[in-house]
């Protein structure tokens, strides 16, 4: 499984992608023999629909992709993906029919058909090749596609073998394959290196938590990125139900989805000095865990009353954003799969992203159109400030209500960054069922919008 795209070659077959109310004028302009095949084969260009024609002789001559309706399109991220999943085993180059303007995206799609979780049993995704077709950037398509592979694979990992230990030792090979740097601080070291919150959330797991750092690039400007990486999530002493457990796996998204961004910078070479920030931890119930009511101090000395271990994303991430506004970056990104009020207010298919600047909202918005990666933008809404300041404490970490649960979550974590230009993604990093181009499971959400949106975010 490359994600990449094959090699020119003369034996590529074409394809005609063609859409529904164009398939009558498209078979105007063919022979009779091809209007006769696509006749007896009952093809009329449903969406994902092909059809191999054979020249009169017999041998393969073309073959036909339906490309629907644009009112079937518009609910498909990747419409092309369709038929690349149910062509037969050879190599295709598109010949006709897909915009110019929707190429790069449905050449993602393909590559992404091909995309199979295949470490515990044999699985397969789409095994029809495409040449990369002429005028679109085939380097930054496979980018993306790798990047979204790596995100996937560490979602999808069940926390049996992608603890705290296992995405430090994912982060370490991503550094070394870019020549990035990666270091750590571990367990006990978190409290002499004034990292209390990380450390409190993850001490009753049996791998010790810890905060992994990756380095790379030397030109400004700086950015830093912060995923959250809760490997599992029982709810600590506010155990989770066992329904909602069950997909807690993918508590660590947010550090999946900021690994896979990461990637597509490190392989584009962007011209960004970067910085990774991961609090990695298993929020686990023993005797040692925090509880209910306990009064945490932060990294940068706010207290932090404990009203529910179950928002223990925040906790973590509060330290280590206060880390990443000391190293003053010129954007701080962070990443979380943090409340359950995000997925009820825009469901598991949109990123909701938060920030208070106009241009990196701007340039997110429009970026996610061309990235097929859509997200929509939520408020920090000062007015709720009151809302996680409990007395008691400087701040509450699970305010009681219910009301507005994802933007106070933002609300908490911007008190970690100060003045920094600052963006929030509270992401589901899940695809629910199968869709073309997206296979059930682990998914990236944001980094495809984040990357396109950069050059006008930083002036790059």
């Amino acid at each position: 499984m490359t994600l990449s795209f094959a090699l020119p070659s003369d034996t590529s077959f074409p394809l005609h992608v063609i859409a529904q109310p164009d398939l009558e004028s498209w078979l105007q302009k063919q022979s009779q023999h091809v209007q006769s095949w696509v006749a007896v084969n009952g093809f009329s260009a449903a969406l994902g629909q092909t059809l191999l024609v054979p020249s009169a002789s017999g041998a393969a001559e073309m073959t036909l992709a339906g490309y629907g309706t644009e009112e079937k399109r518009t609910r498909k991220r990747f419409p092309l993906a369709a038929a690349a999943l149910s062509l037969p085993e050879g190599t295709y180059h598109i010949a006709s029919g897909v915009p110019a303007d929707q190429l790069e995206v449905e050449c993602l799609g393909w590559l992404l058909a091909g995309y199979a979780f295949d470490h515990y049993a044999s699985q397969t995704g789409g095994s029809a090749e495409l040449v990369a077709p002429d005028g679109v950037d085939a380097a930054r398509i496979e980018a993306m596609a790798q990047a979204e592979a790596l995100t996937r694979d560490l979602v999808n990992t069940p926390a049996s073998d992608m603890g705290p230990a296992q995405l430090h030792q994912a982060v370490e090979a991503l550094a070394a394959e870019f020549g990035a740097t990666c270091d750590a601080i571990l367990g006990d070291a978190l409290l002499d290196q004034n990292f209390p919150m990380i450390h409190t959330v993850g001490r009753a797991a049996e791998q010790v938590p810890r905060l992994i750092e990756l380095n790379w690039g030397n030109s400004s400007p700086k950015l830093t990125l912060v995923g959250k990486g809760v490997c599992f999530d029982t709810g600590g002493l506010n155990l989770k139900p066992g329904a909602s457990m069950g997909l807690m796996k993918k508590d660590m998204g947010g550090a999946a989805n900021v690994l896979g961004l990461a990637r597509m910078i490190m392989a584009l070479d962007l011209p960004v000095q970067l910085r990774v920030l991961i609090p990695a931890v298993e929020n686990a119930v023993a005797g040692n865990a925090f509880r209910p009511g306990d009064i945490l101090t932060s990294r940068k000395g706010l207290t932090v009353e404990i009203n529910n271990t179950d928002a223990e994303g925040r906790l973590v991430l509060a330290d280590a954003l206060t880390l990443a506004d000391e190293g003053e970056p010129d954007l701080v990104i962070s990443m979380a799969t943090l409340t359950g009020a995000a997925r009820v207010a825009v469901g598991p298919d949109l990123a909701p992203f938060y920030t208070d600047d106009e241009t990196c909202a701007l340039a997110l918005s429009n970026a996610a159109v061309v990235s097929a990666d859509p997200v929509w933008r939520m408020p920090f809404h000062t007015p709720y400030e009151a809302m996680i300041e409990p007395g008691i404490a400087d701040l509450d970490n699970a305010p009681s209500g219910g009301f507005a649960g994802s933007i106070t979550a933002a609300l908490f974590l911007r008190r970690f960054v100060g003045s920094r230009r600052y963006i929030h993604f509270d992401i589901y990093a899940w695809q629910p069922s199968k869709e073309p181009g997206r296979s059930k499971g682990g998914l990236g959400q944001g980094p495809r919008a984040i990357l396109n949106a950069l050059p006008e975010m930083l002036g790059l």
